[in-house]
């Protein structure tokens, strides 16, 4: 059995599509015959015990617990857990490693790069975060035994941005949690739309994610406002999920026409999730591009009619069961969101094919995949 210490203390509270990548490999790992051992931070030591039991947790000392002080304990305090655990991978899951792990003289160091956005799209991030990243990025790459990469798309970015071996990435798609997202029943659709604060008749447009750049939540909002100002009875917009650093979006908002309607929930509790995607009208991701887009598989999983674009991974995600842009920009993600509207039978055609299509990923799979990784790094030191 190979033994795997997995890092999670980078995780924020609330979680996005990194925490959620990390929280299923915790649940699915030991499922697969992976004995797993888990740094987390205290807050998480309950959910993750659960899986692996209290033995195989280590806990973050509470005075690493901002991201700077975190990184200092990554490189220091890691190292001493690494020696009393002695794992056969170290398997890091958000860029960094250990700087003295890479010269392999400790168990196989594992990485996973989530997207290399940061090389094709620096602008669409903080300069520092790009900068921090981008560093990172090329360290691991230069000196992980294994990068793992969640598409194709992002395999082809790292070896064309960082010149990183395409022997050693390996590209296991994330999947979905099939209990959580799944076709939503009237209830909770209507449970959804009261938590949005709409009358139990009202439809919507559903946007979910972080609300930043990359995401072009600004677009959306004029895609929205073209598309729809002419309406009768007009969808109301919700742009749900976490706070981001998109100074453009209240300039967005302040052009919506007094006759429409945008909110913004924010962080969507998980019992809202199915009936806030499954009972969209559209669920709108008009990504400039993305790793992954685990959102745009959720909303498959539920059903929902997805509107996105063909930038980077997201076609790997969507196959032909979801609808594209024609780019991210206003004219042509206004003009698919009125193809859409004008359509039910159109969207109800693509909702069935996007449940089928989602189907096909799950956890459990990737888990698998991580399972393969890890074998074949410990056959080769033996070997």
């Amino acid at each position: 059995m190979v033994r795997v210490l997995l890092d999670a203390t980078a995780l924020p509270p609330l979680r996005g599509g990194v925490g959620r990548y990390v929280d299923e490999l915790v649940a699915h790992l030991p499922q697969v015959g992976v004995d797993l051992h888990v740094l987390c931070q205290q807050r998480d030591v309950q959910i993750y015990s659960a899986a692996v039991g209290w033995q195989n947790i280590v806990v973050l000392p509470s005075w690493a617990s901002s991201p700077a002080q975190r990184l200092v304990w990554e490189q220091v305090g890691l190292l001493r857990v690494i020696r009393s655990r002695r794992p056969d991978i170290m398997h890091s899951p958000h860029y960094t490693m250990p700087l003295a792990n890479g010269g392999r003289r400790g168990p196989k160091q594992v990485v996973t790069m989530h997207d290399a956005t940061f090389f094709s799209d620096p602008d669409v991030h903080l300069a520092v975060k790009a900068r921090f990243f981008t560093r990172w990025t090329r360290f691991s790459c230069r000196n992980a035994d294994a990068l793992l990469v969640p598409s194709q798309a992002t395999k082809d970015e790292l070896v064309r941005a960082v010149q990183a071996d395409p022997d050693r990435i390996t590209v296991i798609p994330h999947g979905v949690d099939h209990q959580q997202f799944r076709r939503p029943n009237v209830e909770e659709v209507r449970e959804a739309r009261t938590w949005l604060g709409l009358s139990t008749a009202a439809t919507f447009i559903a946007f979910l994610g972080t609300l930043e750049p990359r995401k072009n939540i600004p677009g959306l909002i004029r895609a929205y406002i073209a598309s729809c100002s002419s309406i009768p009875s007009p969808p109301t917009l919700v742009l749900a999920g976490g706070a981001g650093w998109d100074s453009e979006i209240d300039t967005a908002l302040a052009e919506v026409p007094a006759h429409l309607r945008v909110i913004r929930p924010g962080f969507v509790p998980d019992h809202v999730l199915s009936g806030l995607l499954g009972g969209a009208e559209i669920v709108a991701y008009p990504s400039f591009g993305e790793g992954f887009g685990l959102p745009v598989l959720e909303a498959m999983a539920c059903g929902a009619t997805v509107l996105t674009t063909d930038r980077l991974s997201l076609p790997e995600v969507g196959g032909d069961a979801v609808a594209y842009a024609k780019s991210p920009e206003v004219d042509d993600v206004a003009a698919a969101l009125s193809r859409l509207l004008a359509d039910p039978g159109a969207r109800e055609v693509l909702g069935e094919a996007a449940a089928t299509r989602a189907s096909t990923f799950g956890w459990l799979q990737s888990a698998r995949g991580h399972l393969q990784v890890y074998e074949s790094l410990v056959e080769a030191t033996t070997s």
